[in-house]
């Protein structure tokens, strides 16, 4: 939000939209990642997402990945963006449905495995959202 405020002078709608698009992914991210350590959770009482989802976990992974792409979508529309915006978009939202699809909550290295994909997700937001402004 500094960026876009930095560079047009006033906060607007796109950014608003795009980071909120964040705290969405962040959910979904990091209760992949709480699935690794939920033993050591509870045994030193740890309150974490992995815990209080259990075995919840598929469809509040789907739903905060959905709530992040609709803003992400919005963000875009809201920012004028092109239609390289669009493609860039649509592969992040399989990578992101594979990971809740796939991710097996009950082994350590495929949570760390889905959770280091977001990186993915990341790279194609941006690339998509350079593409947007030269299309």
């Amino acid at each position: 939000m500094l960026g876009w405020t930095a560079v047009t002078g006033s906060l607007g709608w796109p950014a608003v939209l795009l980071y909120l698009g964040g705290v969405f992914w962040t959910l979904g991210y990091d209760t992949i990642y709480a699935h690794q350590d939920k033993e050591d959770d509870v045994t030193i009482g740890v309150k974490s997402s992995a815990l209080a989802l259990g075995s919840r976990t598929r469809p509040f992974l789907f739903a905060f990945y959905a709530g992040a792409l609709l803003l992400w979508g919005s963000a875009g529309e809201a920012a004028g963006l092109g239609i390289g915006f669009w493609p860039a978009l649509a592969a992040a939202a399989l990578q992101l449905a594979w990971q809740a699809a796939r991710v097996d909550t009950d082994d350590a290295a495929d949570c760390l495995g889905k959770f280091r994909s977001n990186r993915v997700v990341g790279w194609l937001l941006l690339a998509g959202i350079v593409a947007g402004h030269f299309s």
